[in-house]
């Protein structure tokens, strides 16, 4: 396939420049096709002329709209990438290889803007530092350092490794969290359609016994009521709770520091969630300070890698204190939220000279301590769910019968 660079021209104006799909013969009468970023048709016909190429055709290349871009897509990316480079594939034909191939439209457009950047001669890291929704500092400043070194693929591969690693240990929270909840939310629905149907019919049934109820069974009747009456008020008002919060855990910097040191103290989740924190935070210095990556410079990006405050005000307290000259394994204990086995880990490392192997080997063990922990929630949390269905469900059942039994009683 034929390629071509975008004029001077073209390249200042990047934000008005359209991709464009060409067709056009070269000067040995074979067909050739291709595509060019440009800022309209007449620029592209220009620069191909120039190049020796009869242009036939020429036409705005429309992008359908895609799925919204995942954590899932951009580690995928990152290891086709650097595999692509490690095969020795050219940069711009690895972006052409993985952006054409991509099942996600929105995630394929991405890769040939960042195709488009490169080719204009930006770095690699500054083409995605223009993205930063989707590469954080720590992904530029690695591709960075790799670009400096000469061993780009090399850090992407880490990269690739360190993002497949982060992602499983997201997975399995998820799941952890995911299935208590689900139970929960069928369970509220199951129940509400009880009270706003079943109970009413129950009840024009009783009222014909023409004897009084047991108080079960008018609890029962009394909260249905409630439901029949209000239903609009409660899903309502339901809902609109569940959105304001969790808009404003998504927007508020004070909602989120306050639920995450609400999460790291919940009685069974609070361990699991600051294991895989743990996990992510040595991981991402283990990933940094193998790259040579400064260590001072490293924990800019550590914190906010976590993916929890608690730690992001830790490692800027880490951080000053490593800059005035105290040693990491200090300064981690000064912050009381790193266990001891990580710290004396930690020490272990920086006198033998081996910090990043250390911290690795931590990130390995947190991880497998997750996938326990997730695999004995799961075991755990299912006798127990079974046992809140049954009582919540069960009671209903027994209160709706109970004047039946009753009523059998009196006959």
């Amino acid at each position: 396939m034929a390629t071509s660079a975008p004029s001077r021209s073209a390249g200042a104006s990047a934000s008005k420049e359209t991709v464009y799909a060409w067709e056009g013969k070269d000067k040995s009468g074979r067909t050739v096709r291709g595509e060019l970023r440009a800022g309209g048709e007449a620029i592209v016909n220009v620069t191909l002329r120039r190049q020796g190429i009869l242009v036939t055709k020429v036409k705005k290349k429309v992008y359908r709209a895609g799925k919204k871009i995942t954590d899932k897509d951009l580690t995928m990316f990152t290891r086709q990438l650097a595999t692509m480079m490690k095969a020795g594939v050219p940069l711009l034909q690895s972006f052409d290889i993985v952006g054409r191939g991509h099942a996600n439209p929105s995630m394929s457009k991405l890769i040939m803007d960042l195709r488009a950047d490169v080719e204009t001669g930006t770095a690699l890291n500054n083409a995605f530092r223009k993205y930063p929704l989707y590469f954080d500092a720590l992904f530029c400043n690695l591709v960075g350092a790799g670009e400096q070194a000469g061993i780009l693929e090399d850090l992407l591969a880490r990269l690739a490794i360190y993002k497949e690693k982060t992602l499983a240990v997201k997975a399995k929270i998820k799941s952890a969290l995911m299935y208590p909840c689900s139970i929960m939310a069928i369970a509220f629905v199951v129940t509400s359609v009880i009270m706003i149907w079943v109970v009413p019919a129950f009840k024009s049934v009783f009222s014909s016994f023409g004897a009084d109820l047991p108080t079960p069974t008018l609890v029962v009747i009394s909260i249905s009521e409630f439901f029949v009456a209000y239903w609009y008020l409660i899903f309502g008002g339901l809902f609109g709770a569940l959105y304001f919060f969790f808009q404003s855990w998504r927007r508020s910097v004070k909602v989120q520091n306050a639920m995450d040191r609400i999460l790291l103290r919940l009685p069974v989740f609070g361990s699991v969630i600051r294991k895989a924190t743990i996990a992510r935070w040595t991981r991402t210095l283990s990933t940094m300070f193998a790259a040579g990556v400064p260590l001072v410079e490293a924990l800019d990006s550590v914190g906010g890698a976590s993916g929890n405050y608690v730690y992001v005000e830790a490692t800027k307290r880490i951080q000053t204190e490593v800059s005035t000259g105290t040693s990491l394994t200090i300064a981690m204990q000064n912050t009381e939220v790193f266990p001891n086995l990580v710290t004396q880990m930690v020490a272990i490392g920086e006198e033998s000279g081996a910090l990043d192997g250390m911290l690795g080997k931590v990130a390995d063990f947190f991880e497998e301590e997750v996938d326990e922990a997730v695999a004995g929630l799961s075991s755990l949390m299912e006798p127990l769910i079974m046992v809140v269905l049954g009582v919540l469900i069960g009671g209903l059942v027994v209160a709706m019968y109970l004047p039946i039994f009753k009523l059998g009683s009196v006959v």
